[in-house]
């Protein structure tokens, strides 16, 4: 059995072997579910994507000229497809700290990660890109460090640290502290609190792909470990918790039904109306990003906005 395999067993038993049922998002994205998500960040609901790209095309340079990496680091990367503009502004030859010299992409989707880095490569010549397979919750210390490398940025867009639970963030800007050297930079998406019907209207498009996206950790269940699930059961449930601060989106069984997922050792009875989490996406004020980042160790140097305020890059220093 493969690490990833094992993974998502635990995964599984932890998840669907107790009640309140629960899978965490990182099997969202295998390659389809990566190909999913993309589209919905050309969706004209979805508005983060487009306010976190304006946001570094309007400051890219500054962030560039604000911080004395070497090499990027990109977490949970995707098709890197906002990062060109950073990564346009990072190799810049008459960048103040002289231009950047490598990236690092890291991914759970090989073939989307693949395919990124050559079309980066191809893109800048002269940069040294080296993807890394592996999920940054439990695979940071697989990136390059050392003298050979030289001082880190690590960034991670999206906002998708709001997948995280309070305690989970907490663990893993932790961990990512203990991973860099005091110095070292770390730029984070975050996407910041508005009215309710806008939040809800960007993760239920009408044409259903968010739906398709969600449902797609069910079709990995199925595809990686035999499992039963009848997609055509399932109904989509996004919902908006006002105590949590948070976007919640679950699968309801449509009708009572019983599934078996052999390859995690486990049968599961759901009722009818019973639902599964599959992700959750908080949503922030700056305050409560710097004061998150303070308890991990990371002073805020500087952070940007795009022109609404709906979402913001934080650039913060390992202390």
């Amino acid at each position: 059995m493969s690490t990833a395999t094992e993974a998502l067993v635990a995964d599984v038993r932890r998840g669907l072997g107790a009640r309140p049922l629960r899978l965490p998002p990182r099997w969202l994205y295998d390659d389809v579910g990566s190909d999913l998500f993309d589209q919905i960040t050309r969706l004209p609901e979805y508005y983060p994507t487009e306010a976190e790209r304006a946001i570094l095309a309007a400051h890219a340079p500054a962030i560039a000229d604000a911080c004395d990496a070497a090499t990027l680091v990109e977490l949970g990367s995707g098709t890197s497809d906002k990062t060109r503009l950073l990564l346009d502004a990072l190799t810049d030859p008459g960048r103040s700290h002289g231009p950047l010299r490598r990236f690092v992409p890291l991914d759970v989707a090989e073939a989307t990660l693949q395919d990124a880095a050559v079309r980066i490569a191809e893109r800048h010549p002269g940069l040294e890109v080296t993807p890394v397979v592996g999920d940054f919750t439990t695979h940071l210390a697989r990136l390059p460090r050392g003298p050979e490398v030289g001082r880190r940025v690590v960034a991670f867009l999206g906002s998708t640290i709001g997948n995280l639970y309070v305690e989970e963030r907490g663990a893993f800007l932790g961990a990512l502290a203990d991973s860099l050297d005091p110095g070292e930079w770390l730029l984070l998406g975050t996407d910041l609190l508005k009215p309710v019907e806008r939040l809800v209207a960007a993760y239920d498009d009408a044409g259903g792909v968010t739906e398709r996206f969600v449902l797609n950790t069910l079709r990995v269940l199925n595809r990686e470990l035999g499992a039963d699930f009848d997609l055509d059961a399932f109904s989509y449930a996004p919902l908006w918790d006002p105590r949590l601060g948070r976007m919640d989106l679950r699968l309801r069984s449509d009708r009572p039904q019983h599934v078996r997922i052999p390859g995690a050792g486990l049968e599961l009875d759901l009722g009818s109306g019973e639902e599964i989490q599959v992700e959750i996406s908080t949503k922030f004020s700056p305050e409560g990003v710097a004061d998150e980042l303070a308890g991990a160790g990371f002073a805020v140097e500087t952070a940007w906005t795009d022109a609404p305020g709906d979402f913001a890059l934080t650039l913060a220093r390992r202390v």
